[in-house]
Parts: structure tokens; sequence; C-alpha cells
């Protein structure tokens, strides 16, 4: 089964220059959708009036920014470092590398590679995707796990994960039923068409676009500590009259320091 090329199956119905102006389009719906959300959102403007001030802090060399945007590669977009909780990082790991695979071997396939290894990492990534993304779906997400809310519990953030799990799984099943000759193919091909169109077409309306600027916010950070511009933040004591006002209640303008933290002593699983 790993060995099987769906796509190349396909091209005897359809023909292989729509398959591949599907995909083409499919690339300029991300790549003008990432734009937009960055237009509309003002990342990229917040961004550069932030690289500019003239506060900015200390001049960092050449070398320190290489060394910085290596780490920030290494270590908060190759090792997804943001997750501290290991659970979750392995499911993004698997999520974000199946993605990869998967499309990777997508395109390959679809403009005429024929080599062996792409139908099997289209497989694998398919399946590592699948894995990481049910996990988070059903064990991990923070208002199942810990909220205690329903995992079939719908939100408008959710169309980029729920999009996205739908187009893997029904590429499979597709797939596995062609392979097999059956007629249904046709039909969960119908919803794989439809659930990659909206996964690469609603990415305005998702979070598509946050692959694309979170490593710049990770760099932002890095380059905030190394210059000292993050010293700048407002400090956390509350004996400081200006985070002392920040407060609407009352209550919370003379409370101490360790008010409230009893939630980081133990998981909230009690509901």
């Amino acid at each position: 089964m790993l060995d099987f090329n769906p796509f190349a199956e396909l091209s005897a119905s359809i023909p292989p220059a729509v398959m591949k102006g599907y995909v083409v389009l499919m690339a300029v719906l991300v790549a003008a959708g990432t734009l937009f959300d960055i237009v509309h959102k003002g990342s990229a403007k917040y961004f550069f009036t932030n690289w500019r001030r003239p506060n900015r802090g200390r001049a960092l060399g050449a070398g320190e920014l290489v060394s910085i945007a290596a780490k920030t590669a290494v270590v908060d977009v190759l090792a997804s470092g943001e997750f501290c909780h290991t659970k979750r990082r392995i499911a993004h790991l698997l999520t974000m590398y199946g993605f990869v695979l998967h499309v990777v071997a997508t395109v390959a396939m679809v403009f005429g590679g024929t080599a062996d290894v792409w139908p099997r990492l289209w497989w694998i990534g398919g399946i590592m995707l699948l894995v990481g993304g049910y996990w988070f779906w059903f064990f991990i997400r923070v208002d199942v796990a810990a909220e205690g809310s329903s995992r079939f519990r719908l939100m408008h953030a959710d169309l980029f994960v729920l999009s996205l799990l739908a187009s893997v799984t029904f590429g499979l099943i597709w797939a596995w039923l062609l392979a097999r000759g059956s007629g249904a193919a046709w039909v969960v091909f119908a919803l794989y068409v439809l659930a990659s169109t909206v996964l690469f077409g609603g990415v305005p309306w998702s979070k598509f676009a946050h692959m694309f600027f979170k490593p710049a916010a990770a760099f932002e950070k890095r380059v905030s500590e190394a210059d000292g511009t993050h010293q700048n933040l407002p400090t956390l004591t509350r004996d400081d009259p200006e985070q002392q006002a920040r407060h609407s209640m009352e209550l919370l303008r003379n409370a101490p320091m360790d008010m409230g933290l009893g939630i980081k002593r133990e998981a909230p699983r009690h509901y």
C-alpha cells in the first residue's frame, strides 16, 4: 500500500494539467491569503515599526543576529521549543513534519515524480499528521484537557485544524479505496478536494498564516532579549503604582504577588 501512487492512477481519469492547475491555484490562494492576513492584522507593520524604533536598545552585530536567527530556526521552528508540555510538543512535531512530508510528496507526484520514495512519504506523512492531529484534538487541547469542554465543541479558530485533518483523512481513505478499485473512491475524492480547498483557500479565516508569523515573532522576541528591549516591559511587582493602577478590581491592587497562583500547583481537572 505504501508504494501506491493515487495521483498516477487518477491521471487516467483527470488530465494531469488539471491536477497541476489545482495545486498552483492552492499555492496562490495561500500566498494571497497570507498577505491579506498580514495587512489586515498589521503584523508586518508592527514588526517593522518595532524594529526601527529609536529606543531599540544596544546595537547587535551581524554575527549576533545570525546566531539568533539560527537558534530561532533550530529551537523555535524545527524543535517547536515554544511548547513546554512534552506531549503537546510531540503532537505538534508529528503534525508539522507529517504535513510537510505529505504536501511535498503530493506536489512531487502531481508534477510527475515517479520515484518510489514519493508515495511512501505521502502515506507516512499523512499517518504522522493524523496521529499528531487527532491526539491533539481529542486529548491535549487546553479547553478539553484543562477546562472540561466537550471534545466535539467547535469554534471559528478550529477551522485550520479541522480542515487539515479532514483533508488528509479523506485523502488517505480515497487512496485506499482507489487501490481496492472501489466505486466509493470518487465520493471520498470529492470530499478530499472540498476539504483541501477549505484548508488552502480559508487562510484569511484560519490560523494557517500563523506558521509564517510565529517564526518572525520568535526571532523578534530573542532579539529584544539580546538588545535589552524586553527590560522596558512593565515589572511584575504590585508595589509599583503603575502596576497597581492596571487592575480594575480594588481587591487586586494591594494583593500579594503569590495570590491566585494555586492554579499552578496542580492541573485543573476537577470537572
